[in-house]
């Protein structure tokens, strides 16, 4: 991803360099990938992201380097059973109560909207994650930090939907508990180009790295594995 020189110009004052990571140790890297869901990336659901169907193909990509070079992919998907309670003010005053219900509906686990997109590379041996909310990462959202934690992840590299929102939002909790974290440019996506870039952008600034799936796959040391 191209950068303005602005923001070049500012993030090599702050950190000495434009991109921090030199190489990514696998066995304590894990691709996080956020809400790639029916709900959030296909024509009929109330959360539809259109542009995240692009990504599918360049997430299959990273998510097998991941584990080719020893690493950990994480799927996370977002569920609102029981939201109208436990996230009560987003559904009371930031949702008409026609989008309230839909959204209680559609991401409940039984419902189709809750799935995982056909043609994704999830495989068994791949943790799965329920959140609650945008981040993974907020207090009472989600395992996804104990579950880190205990594979001695130390590495976070982000893709999935919306870039802006739920990506954003679990990769900033992420940055400040103190893991390296990486959004992947080309394995997010946005309901516009414009909100994808600026959130990139700002997120350059302040928080982290942003890499391409390609140039991640590069950094990635570790001992490979059966495919």
């Amino acid at each position: 991803m191209e950068f303005p020189a602005w923001i070049v110009e500012r993030v090599l004052a702050r950190q000495g360099c434009l991109h921090p990571y030199a190489a990514f140790d696998a066995r304590r890297t894990a691709f996080v990938v956020v809400d790639l869901q029916n709900y959030y990336t296909q024509s009929g659901f109330m959360g539809e992201c259109a542009p995240a169907r692009a990504t599918f193909g360049r997430v299959n990509q990273l998510a097998s380097a991941v584990r080719g070079a020893g690493g950990t992919v994480i799927w996370v998907q977002t569920s609102a059973e029981g939201a109208d309670s436990f996230w009560s003010h987003h559904h009371a005053y930031m949702l008409t109560p026609e989008r309230s219900a839909r959204r209680l509906r559609e991401l409940d686990p039984s419902h189709a909207g809750f799935a995982l997109v056909p043609g994704l590379d999830a495989r068994p041996e791949d943790p799965r994650v329920v959140k609650r909310c945008y981040s993974a990462l907020v207090p009472g959202s989600s395992s996804l930090d104990v579950m880190l934690k205990a594979r001695g992840i130390d590495t976070v590299l982000i893709g999935g939907t919306v870039t802006n929102v739920c990506c954003e939002s679990t990769a900033r909790d992420a940055m400040m508990m103190n893991y390296a974290t990486v959004m992947v440019e080309d394995a997010l996506s946005a309901v516009t180009q414009e909100e994808h870039v600026q959130a990139l952008h700002n997120w350059m600034l302040f928080f982290g790295d942003v890499l391409s799936v390609e140039e991640v796959a590069a950094r990635l040391v570790g001992a490979a594995v059966p495919a």
